[in-house]
């Protein structure tokens, strides 16, 4: 298990992680330290515990925002593949239905073709 020091609105704080995670959890704690010094900027000196719960309640307002985002474009994505399904299931249908018109003109065709042709000469007329 690693650990990482952390400064997060000007206090130093150790943490723990997972080995190879050092990198994130230091990003992590730059984008709080970012929230908290822009609540301040905002709201002035208003409590450490404050400022802190108000920067952590943005943080997942934008989570529950980016996770509504996610959820519309799974739907559109199903709605998407479902539409694709149902081109595909018409377009088999088109193409079964194109096929039995072909199959009936040409059993036309071919019945049409008998009539016509000469009577061949080895075939016997009674």
């Amino acid at each position: 298990m690693a650990h990482v020091t952390v400064t997060i609105d000007g206090k130093q704080f150790r943490m723990a992680c997972e080995d190879g995670q050092e990198r994130h959890l230091e990003q992590l704690a730059f984008e709080l330290d970012t929230r908290i010094r822009m609540v301040r900027e905002s709201f002035g000196e208003i409590g450490d515990l404050r400022l802190t719960v108000m920067a952590a309640l943005m943080v997942t307002d934008e989570l529950f925002e980016e996770r509504r985002k996610g959820e519309d474009l799974r739907q559109l994505a199903e709605q998407d593949r479902q539409s694709r399904q149902n081109v595909q299931e018409a377009t088999l249908q088109r193409d079964n239905a194109i096929a039995a018109s072909l199959d009936g003109l040409t059993q036309r065709i071919d019945r049409i073709a008998r009539m016509l042709a000469p009577p061949r000469p080895d075939s016997r007329q009674d």
